[in-house]
């Protein structure tokens, strides 16, 4: 019964409650809330047409097994491999807005997991295209406070379509 209950929260989940022991989830109040606030802020620049991995690399942790498997699909490792999907997008669009709905933040030591949906809507290459597909977020806490380690969406159909459409 233990291991069917636990199996539900996720392998992710799963780990972290593991490697700490058992842990009470807590809100994020000491920093955590203010990187995703961080990370939504500049997805909405992206929408706008700003070029933001520059800005974004901060928020995140500077280390080999970073990832990142955005709604465009694949799984990018390394800040030098999952930043420039987000200019990619900035370079096709030209409005939209994208938050963050329904957020739960659970931390477990030194690691804190984002969940939620991200819902709005964005104009990539002159089509407009609705958002809505589930997050996870991951954090570690460094000496410089909380630092990205993984984002995860649900794929996009309609942005993976559009993308194929443009290369075709």
């Amino acid at each position: 019964m233990f291991y069917k209950s636990f199996r539900t929260l996720g392998r992710g989940v799963t780990a972290a409650v593991l490697a700490v022991g058992i842990a009470t989830p807590a809100l994020a109040d000491d920093g955590v809330e203010a990187v995703s606030d961080a990370f939504y802020d500049l997805l909405n620049e992206m929408m706008a047409g700003t070029p933001v991995a520059d800005r974004l690399a901060p928020l995140w942790l500077d280390a080999e097994g970073v990832t990142a498997m955005h709604p465009i699909g694949g799984r990018d490792t390394g800040l030098e491999g999952l930043l420039p999907p987000y200019d990619g997008v900035a370079s096709l669009a030209t409005g939209g807005d994208i938050r963050l709905d329904d957020q739960t933040i659970a931390v477990f030591g030194d690691t804190a997991i984002e969940t939620g949906w991200e819902r709005g809507r964005v104009i990539l290459a002159g089509e407009e295209i609705v958002l809505e597909y589930r997050v996870t977020n991951v954090y570690v806490r460094t000496q410089d406070g909380w630092r990205m380690v993984h984002h995860h969406t649900d794929l996009s159909e309609p942005i993976i379509d559009l993308l194929a459409r443009l290369e075709g």
